[in-house]
């Protein structure tokens, strides 16, 4: 039974890398993140799927504020009349006044890109926005969604637990799943640390905390649902270990910051390779680069905000 559970891919990057969620109960609608605006026809498409309109949606709720979860929010709530947008208290100010986050954005990236890939972000009415701090309770069509606050990806990201199905929706909290690199034994998974709030005491305790719900499930943005949730925690644990000494090992050899990159970036593909052919996936290096090579990079990259930030508390 998927309990109304309906999954999105948002188009984003390529087919099954971004999902977001349909929730529908007693003939009301939930979307749980919502990717860029150019996933907007593809979230009406899957309402109009389900044999809903727009005006049966009651809430947009976003894991956290990161362009490939809620760059199309303002968009698709446009298209709404009746929704409300949840958002971590920490994101709910980029999402009434988005300039910020798009000048951030685009200062790493550049304006051109920046439209070509998510589009200019959209403004959302104050009056539309609800903060849910920990522990905020979201009521579709009275199946509460508990919204628990799960930082160590971003301080501003959430969590929802879905109490009718026993399952949560994790964002980027509980890691990147991607289902190219499932085998015999099940999901490969590997924690994310996206620039620019990673924190490893954070992440542990945020994970921790999701498995002591004792879940069936975890439906997470990269991509989709996936079981074993002890198990995988597990490698997240090690994982997440594993990535910060990386870090300070590459901090230790006094590089440069473009060296220590590169030597971060080497690093961590040998720990996902070693650890996906132990899992049983048969793919060489150039392969799994293929899946995770973008990942591999934001990881590198938000390894080394980490580094400089803790050099900072230190100085």
């Amino acid at each position: 039974m998927n309990h109304g559970i309906h999954t999105i891919d948002t188009g984003f990057v390529r087919p099954r890398f971004d999902a977001a969620y349909l929730l529908v109960e007693e003939g009301r609608a939930a979307f749980i993140d919502c990717g860029t605006n150019h996933s907007v026809p593809r979230m009406l498409k899957a309402l109009d799927d389900a044999g809903l309109a727009p005006a049966d949606v009651d809430w947009l709720i976003l894991t956290h504020v990161h362009l490939d979860h809620a760059g199309g929010a303002g968009q698709l709530i446009a298209q709404l009349p009746n929704a409300r947008l949840v958002v971590h208290p920490r994101g709910a100010r980029h999402m009434i006044d988005p300039s910020q986050l798009w000048a951030g954005a685009s200062a790493v990236y550049g304006e051109e890109v920046m439209e070509a890939t998510y589009g200019r972000l959209r403004p959302i009415p104050t009056e539309r926005v609800v903060e849910a701090p920990d522990g905020h309770v979201v009521s579709l069509a009275g199946r509460p969604l508990l919204c628990l606050d799960t930082p160590g990806h971003a301080r501003h990201h959430l969590s929802v637990y879905d109490q009718r199905a026993n399952v949560c929706f994790t964002g980027d909290t509980f890691g990147l799943s991607y289902r190219e690199l499932d085998t015999a034994n099940g999901p490969f998974i590997l924690p994310t640390t996206t620039p620019v709030q990673f924190d490893p005491d954070a992440l542990h305790a945020s994970i921790r905390r999701l498995v002591g719900l004792n879940p069936s499930a975890m439906y997470i943005t990269h991509f989709d649902r996936i079981e074993n949730v002890e198990k995988l925690a597990g490698d997240l644990h090690a994982q997440i270990d594993a990535m910060v000494s990386i870090a300070i090992a590459a901090q230790a050899q006094s590089l440069d910051a473009a060296q220590r990159h590169e030597a971060m970036k080497a690093a961590l593909t040998d720990l996902y390779l070693s650890r996906a052919q132990a899992h049983g996936w048969t793919g060489d290096r150039e392969s799994l680069l293929v899946l995770l090579g973008m990942d591999v990079e934001l990881n590198a990259q938000g390894l080394g905000v980490w580094l400089d930030s803790q050099k900072k508390s230190t100085d």
